[in-house]
């Protein structure tokens, strides 16, 4: 589970040969952004107060965090998120290979977040801020947010065929664009637009298979995509809002929130039980603890990585991001447990790759335009 993302996306993982799981972060996901009003009882300025705070809007000077950050930073986590990313799904595989209980596994990794965030805090490296009702509430909605994503991508997975599956979710940058453009007035060059193109084109390829799926897993599947997209908006809008919390004070607060709502699932659909018996019945050895202790590890780790990427790089970026790591997740399976391939996969993996690539371009042509370095 990367609690970002959703986006993180899990799918892919089938061309690992490994069972389905849910990752939290998916990644790596994505919610309209949170500006609070400073007053009610002066509405009009307080909309000014919340324009001038809105770092994504457009209509006034001020540039979205993620235009203000150096390439080289960006770089820097990304290559940490990629990393990570591929580590955890490594590591998911082996542990649900031996016990199938992904929401269990889910929270566990929120867990994990959990403990590591208020050791840190501990150490003096995350302070709290102070929030009101409000502000607390938005985090609560957050929390839900991303279970019930994950919970919509899992059920709706088994109503659709994993390519179109994969397929669907790669649209997630072009909603992340349409969110941006409808609630922050937020603009984007002609050319960021025609790189969408083989970013989505180049997964079609990539994971091209049969395609099938009922209405309902159609529809489950398309709300699954919205609902991806708005968590990651909302990881950043929440560190570069109003809020303009930490990433790892946004981990602190959410985490927990995610761990309590993950176990509820897990009695519902029956793993705790399951679980409970696999255990009376020894199935589990020391080394599988010592399994689930290094992916507890990694996937707070990949936490803390991930929203961080967010808040530098920006949602829509690692929306790109996600689709590259379909890509290569592909290709790690080719490499490291012989799955077998095409050469449309490979080629999808190519043009998936180059869109990325020019996405980037843009994104340095643009940086250099405003004389960031």
């Amino acid at each position: 589970m990367a609690i970002n993302d959703e986006q993180t996306d899990r799918n892919s993982s089938n061309y690992l040969g490994r069972p389905e799981e849910l990752e939290m972060s998916e990644k790596d996901h994505t919610m309209a952004g949170n500006s609070a009003e400073t007053s009610d009882n002066e509405s009009s300025e307080g909309l000014l107060r919340k324009e001038e705070r809105d770092v994504e809007a457009q209509s006034h000077a001020a540039p979205a965090v993620e235009h203000t950050v150096s390439p080289k930073k960006k770089l820097l986590f990304l290559g940490a998120w990629f990393f990570f990313n591929l580590a955890l799904t490594i590591s998911n595989k082996a542990v649900l290979g031996k016990a199938k209980f992904p929401w269990l596994l889910t929270t566990l990794h929120a867990s994990a977040t959990s403990i590591g965030c208020f050791g840190l805090m501990g150490l003096g490296m995350v302070k709290l801020t102070a929030l009101s009702t409000r502000e607390n509430l938005i985090l609560l909605a957050f929390s839900v947010l991303f279970t019930v994503n994950i919970a919509i991508s899992n059920v709706s997975l088994a109503m659709v065929s994993v390519p179109l599956h994969q397929i669907m979710r790669s649209t997630c940058p072009v909603v992340t664009i349409l969110i941006y453009r409808t609630l922050y007035n937020r603009t984007y060059s002609t050319p960021t637009y025609l790189s969408m193109i083989p970013l989505i084109f180049g997964v079609g390829l990539a994971t091209a298979g049969d395609y099938y799926c009922t209405l309902i897993g159609f529809l489950l599947t398309a709300l699954g995509v919205i609902l991806a997209a708005v968590k990651t908006v909302a990881t950043n809008r929440l560190m570069t809002g109003s809020l303009a919390l930490s990433a790892m004070e946004v981990l602190l607060r959410m985490s927990p929130l995610a761990a309590v709502q993950c176990v509820v699932y897990a009695f519902l659909t029956g793993e705790v039980r399951d679980f409970h018996l696999a255990y009376q019945q020894g199935q589990f050895s020391g080394s599988f603890g010592m399994a689930l202790l290094a992916n507890a590890v990694i996937a707070f780790s990949l936490n803390m990585v991930s929203f961080q990427a967010n808040k530098l790089a920006g949602a829509l970026t690692m929306t790109v991001a996600g689709n590259v790591k379909q890509a290569l997740t592909i290709a790690l399976g080719i490499v490291l447990f012989n799955v077998q391939t095409g050469l449309m996969n490979a080629v999808g993996m190519l043009i998936t790759l180059a869109g990325a690539a020019w996405y980037s371009k843009i994104e340095l042509d643009n940086k250099k335009a405003k004389g960031v370095r």
